[in-house]
C-alpha cells in the first residue's frame, strides 16, 4: 500500500521483518546500496531529491556488496516497528540507525560497537536510569561521537547526546516512520508515528559537521528482555541544494565528526593517504639522495686515504 509523507516525498511500503527477538539475539545491519531515481522537489526552494538504490533497503530486499556514501546532502527515511508481549518495563532495549567509519562491529550499544566514529540515532524503548522522572519511553535521541566518547548505557545516553524527543512506537497498527536529514551541516530528525502521514520534528542541530565516505547501518539489542525491532525499508535520498560562493567555501570536507559549539576531546585526524605519483617520486628522490651520499661517502674516503699516504712519504 502506498503512504505519502507530507512534503518529505512518497513511496510503496512493503512489509518485511527483520525481527531481534528473545535474550541478547542481535539484527546488525549494514548496508549501502543507489543508482538514481527521478528527482523530486522536497519542500520549498530549490532542492531536489533523487532515490539512491545502492545505499537503500526496500523490497524485495536484494542489494550490492555495501559500500560508503561520498553525499555531501542527504535524506533518510526509515520505515521501522517495534513490537512486542512484553509490558511495561518488560521490554527492550531498542533500534538504532548509524552513520558511521565503521562497519560490522557488534558491541554494547544497542548491537553495534561502543567509541564508534560519526553519527547515531537511537529509538530507546528502555528507561535504564531509575531516578529520571522527566523523560518519558520510548524515546528518540542522536549522539555525534569522534571515537572518543563512551555510549553512557546507564544513563540512556544523556550526557553525550545533541537531544531527544518522545516517540511511543510501540506494538501499534499503524505505519510508523523515522527521517533523518542532513543539509549543509544541518541535521534534522523527525517523525510520522500517529497515522496521520505528516512528519512531526523531534531533533534540530545545526553545525554539524560529518565526513563523507561513511556507511549507513542499523542494528538492535534487547539485552536481557525481548522485543520486535523490524527494519521495513531504509530509503536514501541525494538532496541537491544551492549553494553561495561563501557556502561552498565553508562546507569543506572535514576527517572526523564534530558539533560547532560542542566540545569533543581531541583526536588526530588521519593524514590522507597517498597517491601512486606522489609514492613513486617519494622513493624515487630517496634512492636518488641515498645514491648521492654513497658517492660523497667514497669521495670523502678516497681523499682521506691519500693524504694519509702522503704522511708517511
Amino acid at each position: 500500500m502506498a503512504a505519502t509523507l507530507g512534503p518529505l516525498g512518497s513511496w510503496q511500503q512493503w512489509r518485511r521483518c527483520l525481527s531481534a527477538r528473545d535474550g541478547s539475539r542481535m539484527l546488525l545491519l549494514l548496508l549501502l546500496l543507489g543508482s538514481g531515481q527521478g528527482p523530486q522537489q522536497v519542500g520549498a526552494g530549490q532542492t531536489f531529491e533523487y532515490l539512491k538504490r545502492e545505499h537503500s533497503l526496500s523490497k524485495p530486499y536484494q542489494g550490492e556488496a555495501p559500500r560508503p556514501c561520498f553525499l555531501r546532502d542527504w535524506e533518510l527515511q526509515v520505515h521501522f516497528k517495534i513490537h512486542g508481549q512484553g509490558k511495561k518495563n518488560l521490554h527492550g532495549d531498542g533500534l538504532a540507525i548509524w552513520y558511521t567509519k565503521d562497519r560490522m562491529q557488534p558491541g554494547p550499544v544497542f548491537g553495534n560497537m561502543d567509541k564508534f566514529v560519526g553519527l547515531g540515532v537511537f529509538v530507546d524503548t528502555y528507561p535504564n536510569e531509575e531516578k529520571q522522572q522527566e523523560r518519558v519511553f520510548p524515546y528518540i535521541s542522536a549522539m555525534v561521537n569522534n571515537g572518543s566518547l563512551s555510549y553512557d548505557h546507564e544513563r540512556d545516553g544523556r550526557p553525550t547526546e545533541l537531544g531527544g524527543c518522545t516517540a511511543i512506537v510501540r506494538n501499534l497498527h499503524y505505519d510508523t516512520f523515522l527521517v533523518i536529514r542532513y543539509v549543509k551541516r544541518h541535521l534534522t530528525i523527525m517523525m510520522d508515528i500517529d497515522g496521520k502521514h505528516e512528519w512531526r520534528d523531534c531533533i534540530e542541530v545545526p553545525g554539524v559537521r560529518l565526513p563523507r565516505g561513511y556507511y549507513f547501518g542499523t542494528s538492535s539489542i534487547t539485552g536481557d528482555l525481548s522485543d520486535n525491532h523490524d527494519v521495513i525499508s531504509l530509503k536514501l535520498f541525494e538532496l541537491t541544494v544551492e549553494r553561495t560562493p561563501e557556502e561552498e567555501k565553508l562546507h569543506r570536507d572535514v576527517f572526523l565528526p564534530s558539533v560547532d559549539n560542542m566540545k569533543l576531546p581531541e583526536m588526530t585526524a588521519p593524514l590522507p593517504p597517498l597517491s601512486g605519483l606522489a609514492l613513486f617520486l617519494i622513493v624515487f628522490f630517496s634512492l636518488v639522495f641515498s645514491v648521492f651520499a654513497i658517492v660523497i661517502g667514497i669521495i670523502l674516503y678516497n681523499k682521506w686515504q691519500e693524504q694519509s699516504r702522503k704522511r708517511f712519504y
